[in-house]
């Protein structure tokens, strides 16, 4: 590999590290869209290759995420435990299927995940005008109490990380774009906190996914190393540029990047 190639690869990474540790993802989903349109990957090649840029950002990011706001480390170990087990199973089923099936069906739950993320942001800005709204009346009107969201216990990480653990041995990266929308709409915890989590959840199925495309070939070292050095580099400025966001512009753009996404992989079908 030339020296142009990994200098590029090196800029490559740092600028998804940067967008990765801004949106929460760890960059995943930036690298595998960008491997298969400008290497010509297979969707399995770029999956497996972008896992190695992506274990060792959302480590770092999740460090960073740590030192703002300390993560409930019962949660996350218990997620992380029921995620293992099917990050495996996801792994072996994509691999097992056509390239071209893999990509369209990760670009189709792409855009449901981004679709969702637009309706919480159009639901908050609603939210935030009701309230505006009400101020005036709370002082000589009785309130409704609002129901109170129910706990994000260890139990219920468990059963989260199972589902964000297939999904993310399937697609390479989707367990922690599952995990977020789900924590922040069910459990109503907020962004960065939801983001600090589920990349918690997913470093163990994260490694174990690696292993699984390693083994059978799906992933190019040359590259991920490259990629990886660069992104750890700037993952830690996107996570403080995270934490200086107002909420909704960070689901806002969340939403975007996935919708780019998406329309990166219908181009390359």
């Amino acid at each position: 590999m030339s020296l142009l190639v990994i200098a590029a690869c090196l800029a490559a990474g740092g600028l998804i590290g940067f967008m990765g540790g801004v949106l929460g993802i760890g960059g995943g989903l930036i690298a595998i869209p960008a491997l298969v349109l400008l290497m010509g990957m297979s969707q399995q090649l770029a999956q497996g290759t972008a896992l190695i840029m992506v274990l060792p950002a959302i480590t770092m990011a999740v460090r960073k995420y740590n030192q703002q706001t300390r993560i409930d480390k019962r949660v996350a170990a218990a997620g992380a435990a029921g995620a293992v087990l099917f990050t495996w199973v996801g792994a072996r089923l994509a691999l097992g299927i056509d390239s071209s099936v893999l990509r369209r069906s990760f670009a189709v739950f792409l855009f449901f995940i981004a679709l969702f993320y637009v309706w919480q942001t159009w639901r908050a800005g609603r939210v935030a005008a009701g309230n505006q709204k009400h101020k005036e009346k709370a002082a000589t009107q009785t309130q409704k109490p609002t129901r109170a969201a129910p706990a994000f216990t260890p139990r219920r990480a468990s059963v989260l990380g199972m589902l964000c653990g297939t999904l993310g041995g399937f697609f390479g990266v989707g367990g922690a774009v599952l995990a977020v929308p789900i924590i922040t709409s069910v459990f109503r915890l907020p962004q960065t906190t939801a983001q600090a989590l589920a990349l918690s959840m997913v470093i163990p199925g994260s490694t174990i996914a690696l292993i699984t495309y390693g083994w059978a070939g799906q992933a190019n070292w040359m590259v991920g190393l490259p990629m990886a050095i660069g992104s750890l580099l700037f993952v830690p400025v996107g996570v403080r540029l995270a934490y200086k966001l107002p909420e909704r512009k960070l689901r806002a753009s969340f939403a975007l990047m996935l919708f780019a996404t998406v329309a990166l992989l219908a181009f390359e079908s």
